[in-house]
């Protein structure tokens, strides 16, 4: 006979495994890391969101207190605030995160621009998330997406390397490997460095297309909308001012294609095939892969091959 107990209804939707249920009640229960972009110039670009939160947290981090505290004062917000940069993101850090732990809200605040770019607020959201602690991102400026948009180069695919390496030998690696970058490239460099740091990348990328943004957002925005080359010869008059993001054009497919090409014409078309040969293909695919290679047609191999045109010296 069938039970006259009712049976109860099934839960509706999925169940949170009780680890997951578990965590999730703990990240409750600690603090959130609230990471707040602020203007890098204008401050009507700040959001309403990061105005309420910075009035809302239990404290603020911020990259440089004396720096922030106009940012602060100019919107009234009265939040406590502590340091945190790259001097002490260790130490603090830490302490930050403790914190976090023990329920008080914080959010993190660059000089200028969205916390986590170019900055320390990199290792406070990694330390958070090691812990336990929800961290969330409240869009707003940032300094190389803005130079990007006005730069006028493709913007589709770009490859952001901030700063570049004082080490010399670091700085070398990235020239190299920057000067085969077929995306946009975008830079932040500062005025003292400038001029140094386009000779560099003159001498590794050529002579290319590149905008130089300044004042971002201020009354005196600047984009220069040249190349290397001016601008080398601009700087020899003008002293730099002001931090800059240069956004530098990609290398061209067409150009990287063709240099490739003239590398093969080093070696005879005979040793060329014979090097795919070597490496286990057979004659007719070792001769399509060398055709690939020199921008020509099978067929022009095989005749060059016949006609002994192939053959080394």
């Amino acid at each position: 006979p069938r039970s006259s107990e009712t049976t109860p209804p099934r839960p509706s939707g999925k169940q949170l495994p009780a680890v997951k249920r578990e965590k999730r009640q703990i990240m409750k229960q600690n603090g959130k890391l609230y990471l707040c972009a602020t203007p890098i110039g204008n401050l009507e670009d700040i959001t309403l969101r990061v105005l309420r939160t910075l009035r809302e947290v239990d404290l603020i981090a911020a990259e440089d207190t004396r720096n922030s505290i106009k940012l602060l004062n100019h919107f009234d917000i009265k939040t406590p605030m502590t340091s945190y940069h790259e001097y002490n993101k260790i130490d603090k850090g830490h302490v930050l995160v403790e914190k976090l732990l023990a329920g008080t809200n914080i959010a993190l605040i660059t000089d200028a621009g969205t916390p986590g770019i170019s900055d320390p607020g990199e290792e406070l959201a990694a330390m958070c998330y090691e812990a336990g602690i929800e961290v969330t991102s409240l869009p707003g400026p940032a300094a190389c997406i803005t130079a990007l948009t006005l730069s006028g180069l493709h913007t589709r695919r770009f490859a952001f390397e901030a700063f570049l390496p004082a080490d010399k030998k670091e700085r070398k690696t990235i020239l190299e490997e920057l000067s085969c970058e077929t995306r946009t490239i975008i830079l932040y460099e500062a005025p003292h460095r400038l001029v140094r740091t386009l000779g560099e990348l003159r001498e590794a990328l050529g002579n290319r297309r590149m905008t130089l943004c300044r004042e971002l957002t201020k009354k005196h925005e600047t984009a220069f909308r040249t190349t290397i080359d001016d601008l080398m010869d601009f700087y020899k008059d003008e002293k730099p001012l002001g931090e800059c993001v240069l956004v530098i054009e990609g290398r061209s497919r067409s150009e990287m294609e063709a240099e490739k090409r003239a590398s093969w014409e080093e070696i005879s078309i005979a040793e060329h095939v014979a090097m795919y040969e070597q490496q286990g293909n057979s004659r007719k695919d070792a001769m399509k892969l060398a055709a690939k290679d020199r921008g020509v047609s099978k067929r022009d191999i095989y005749k060059a091959l016949l006609d002994g045109e192939g053959s080394a010296e």
